[in-house]
């Protein structure tokens, strides 16, 4: 997939002070396969809901959301699916994680869906992350700090053309997150693909391409 485009999007439920103030809502934005994006965006703006809009997981906005030439809202469930198994990775925000399966069982579950990574890249990324003591542990044992690395780890299981990032390293220290971002550029730069990262305050080490104030 080579391009996301959001035309006119507006999240029904946001006050219009908010929308008048974005750089986001209610404008054309086209963003190539390639290009890293950062948005920030104070809290209660919408940030969340940007991301599972771009993910598909939500359509309470008007306008449209269009992977290529194809309008979000209206393709099936299995081509979304497909989309979200193919094209677009993600790290939500509440992460998502199987609290009682282990560190490597959480990251794992990427490949019943595709078979893209290896089994060693698991344990390479986790030693690169410093998780490789904890792959046999359950997830819920894990510090929140670690349970973000767990899933920075899955989301790269996959192949993806847009990974999107909903305030990816807000328990990590910046050392642990400079070492995550490192990774996330490199799995990205293989793909070619696009980072999009939204978070409340800029992350200073992530080189992004174009900056947007939602």
């Amino acid at each position: 997939m080579q391009s996301i485009q959001l035309q006119d999007i507006i999240p029904t439920y946001l006050e219009q002070e908010k929308i008048e103030s974005s750089a986001v809502w209610g404008n054309d934005i086209l963003i190539n396969k390639g290009k890293n994006i950062a948005i920030v965006a104070p809290s209660g703006s919408g940030k969340t809901s940007l991301i599972h809009f771009l993910y598909g997981l939500r359509s309470d906005y008007n306008g449209k959301v269009f992977y290529e030439d194809r309008n979000a809202k209206a393709i099936s469930a299995d081509e979304k699916a497909a989309v979200r198994a193919e094209n677009i990775s993600i790290i939500f925000q509440d992460l998502k994680l199987f609290a009682q399966h282990t560190v490597y069982e959480n990251i794992a579950v990427k490949k019943q869906l595709n078979l893209y990574k290896d089994a060693t890249s698991i344990e390479e990324m986790a030693t690169r992350l410093g998780l490789d003591k904890k792959l046999s542990q359950l997830a819920s044992t894990c510090s929140y700090g670690e349970q973000q690395r767990i899933a920075i780890i899955r989301a790269l299981q996959q192949p993806f053309d847009f990974i999107l990032m909903d305030e990816p390293f807000s328990h990590l220290d910046e050392d642990n997150a400079k070492k995550a971002m490192t990774l996330i550029e490199e799995e990205a730069a293989k793909r070619n693909a696009s980072i999009i990262l939204a978070d409340l305050h800029p992350v200073t080490f992530f080189k992004a391409d174009a900056l947007l104030q939602l």
